[in-house]
């Protein structure tokens, strides 16, 4: 009988003691979790995306940004045996199956293969950097970055594709059909005057560091939202359409320290230091951590800028 007692009693108290005692603080799904700069295909043809995981309640779900358009959301994701599966619909009406992943997690790595509407392809991620805020900036002097008479310092994206951009009167004209344009120069964190006159129903945009951008578009009393003018296109909403009618100049103010933007358009702030996610659709590549160029999206549609004086943060 004291033999049957002291065994309740040991494992009674056995059960007191874990219940105190902290959770462990990794799961399995914990080491998938945050978010990943991919890089998708092989050689000269590899092309960035955006991938971020999230964990509620033992359920893993995320956002996914391909080669181009917006960020889109998974559902439901799987992870076992360090293997990550996930799917997610089409992005055009042309591939009528769904885009796989399957890929495999060592360390702050993952490496695997997609299939979708560029066949299958291998691709590998790694953890995105916080890049965290920088409180008190060192401002080094501005940079003048178009001088009103040629296109110096600016490439095209792509010099396979049509060069639609010309100087007319102290103007950067661009008309379809047409090209991206990458500035020279790279930055890290840096303030950005920038004035814009965008065509009716016309598309443009300024990446910042070449990944991340600002929607540039004909979109007056339109609703504030992310994929129109002012937002960070896929990701943060503005607080207020500000944007005036099409074939009037505007203006935008953007400081962007780490990943943490500000953005002031016609004078009025409508993303007021926001954390920016993950690369748009469109980024040259999916290296946060490095500094990027301007680019100007000109594959859309007319736009006109007359003024572009960036100011750096300089090292300290």
């Amino acid at each position: 009988m004291k033999s049957t007692i002291s065994s309740i009693f040991i494992l009674a108290l056995g059960g007191i003691i874990c219940a105190l005692m902290p959770a462990a603080s990794g799961t399995p799904q914990s080491e998938i979790a945050g978010r990943w700069d991919l890089t998708i295909g092989t050689g000269a043809s590899t092309y960035p995306s955006w991938l971020e995981v999230t964990q509620k309640d033992g359920r893993l779900a995320g956002r996914f940004v391909g080669k181009v358009g917006s960020a889109r959301p998974v559902k439901q994701m799987e992870f076992a045996n360090s293997q990550l599966d996930f799917s997610l619909p089409p992005q055009y009406e042309n591939f009528k199956g769904s885009i796989t992943f399957t890929a495999t997690l060592a360390g702050d790595e993952i490496k695997g293969t997609t299939r979708g509407e560029d066949g299958t392809l291998p691709f590998v991620g790694v953890r995105a950097p916080a890049l965290p805020r920088n409180p008190a900036p060192n401002w080094g002097k501005p940079i003048n970055l178009f001088n009103g008479k040629t296109m110096s310092g600016w490439k095209l994206k792509n010099p396979k594709l049509p060069d639609g951009w010309k100087i007319v009167n102290g103007v950067m004209e661009n008309h379809m059909p047409s090209s991206d344009i990458v500035s020279e120069q790279q930055f890290m964190d840096f303030k950005l005057h920038l004035e814009f006159n965008v065509a009716a129903k016309s598309n443009s945009g300024v990446y910042l560091r070449g990944r991340y951008e600002v929607q540039i578009q004909d979109d007056y009393g339109k609703p504030a939202e992310s994929h129109f003018i002012g937002g960070l296109y896929g990701f943060i909403d503005p607080v207020v359409n500000a944007a005036k009618k099409a074939q009037e100049w505007q203006s935008y103010d953007v400081t962007l320290l780490g990943r943490w933007v500000t953005v002031v358009l016609n004078g009025r702030t409508v993303i007021d230091n926001k954390e920016i996610p993950g690369i748009t659709g469109g980024a040259l590549h999916s290296r946060e951590g490095e500094p990027g160029p301007l680019m100007l999206q000109g594959d859309h549609g007319d736009v006109f800028f007359r003024k572009l004086v960036l100011t750096p943060v300089e090292k300290e």
